[in-house]
C-alpha cells in the first residue's frame, strides 16, 4: 500500500513538471508574439505621424509645425489624435525630440525592452526610417 501512494506522488510531481515546462514554453511564444505586434504597431504609427508632418509642411510652404499638437487642432487635422501626449501606446513611448520649422526627429522606444518590444524606432525629416535594438539605447 505504501509503494503505491509513493508512486502515484512521484507521477504527480512529474505531471506538474511537465506541465510547468509546457507552459514556460508557451508563456514564451506569446511574449514574442506580443512583442512583434507592438513593434508592427510601433512602424505603423511612426510611419503615420512621419506622413502627417510631411504633409503638413508641403501645405504650408515647407515649414514643419512647431507644435505636435497642431496636427490635431487644426481642420482638416493630419492625425486623429497625438501620440506623444497619449503615450505609451501598447507598449511604446512616442517623443519628438526635435520638432521645429526646419525639420524632425521622432522616435518610438519600448516602454520594457525585450518584454514590450525589441526594437527602437526613429524617424527623421523627410521620411527616413531608423531601427536599432532597444538594448543599445539603454
Amino acid at each position: 500500500m505504501m509503494k503505491k501512494k509513493a508512486l502515484s506522488f512521484i507521477m504527480i510531481i512529474v505531471i506538474i513538471a511537465i506541465l510547468a515546462l509546457i507552459l514556460r514554453v508557451v508563456f514564451k511564444q506569446l511574449m514574442k508574439i506580443y512583442s512583434a505586434q507592438n513593434e508592427s504597431i510601433a512602424q505603423a504609427t511612426l510611419k503615420l505621424v512621419s506622413t502627417a508632418l510631411e504633409n503638413y509642411a508641403r501645405d504650408n510652404a515647407g515649414k514643419f509645425p512647431e507644435n505636435f499638437s497642431i496636427l490635431t487642432q487644426i481642420h482638416p487635422a493630419y492625425l486623429d489624435k497625438d501620440y506623444i501626449t497619449r503615450s505609451p501606446i501598447r507598449g511604446y513611448n512616442y517623443i519628438c525630440s526635435k520638432l521645429d520649422v526646419s525639420g524632425y526627429i521622432c522616435s518610438a522606444s519600448p516602454s520594457a525592452c525585450k518584454i514590450t518590444g525589441r526594437m527602437v524606432y526613429t524617424v527623421t525629416t523627410g521620411g527616413l526610417f531608423i531601427s536599432e535594438g532597444c538594448e543599445k539605447k539603454e
